[in-house]
């Protein structure tokens, strides 16, 4: 049975920060292939499919970027600024993922680049990503405590 509704609806993105536990962190980015933002930086992610929880998205758009492969993440939050992405309204789940050390990544799908960042030293980032990047660090820095604790 289709069904058609009546109002707008918003699509819905997931992107993945992949961030090591090294004294000084680094911060995996793709540069970006094509427009919106061709040539900037940015965090792993892309479009949700149908038969895909936001979760799911994450870990898929990320190994489809970078090649690199996770099983594990945190959630970050949810972003929805009216005009957070020129392509239209869409809303974003952003997800955290740690390794001990940087992984070997490639840039693929349309990702022209895939590179780690120290935490220091990130280049200017597309979309809200500087939003998302510093609720990234909270969490980050959270998940570190109350491991060593």
């Amino acid at each position: 049975m289709e069904f058609t509704y009546k109002y707008p609806r918003p699509a819905v993105t997931a992107d993945c920060v992949v961030m090591t536990k090294e004294t000084t962190p680094h911060v995996l980015l793709i540069e970006r292939g094509s427009d919106p933002f061709k040539g900037h930086w940015a965090f792993p992610g892309g479009f949700m499919n149908m038969d895909e929880t936001a979760e799911q998205c994450a870990i898929r758009e990320l190994e489809e970027e970078t090649c690199l492969k996770v099983s594990s993440i945190y959630q970050i939050g949810a972003y929805s600024k009216v005009n957070r992405d020129p392509r239209g309204r869409t809303i974003t789940v952003a997800y955290l993922a740690t390794l001990d050390a940087p992984a070997d990544v490639c840039g693929q799908d349309d990702a022209a680049k895939a590179q780690w960042f120290p935490i220091d030293a990130l280049p200017p980032l597309a979309f809200d990503h500087n939003e998302i990047m510093k609720d990234a660090l909270t969490l980050f820095t959270r998940l570190l405590d109350r491991r060593s604790v």
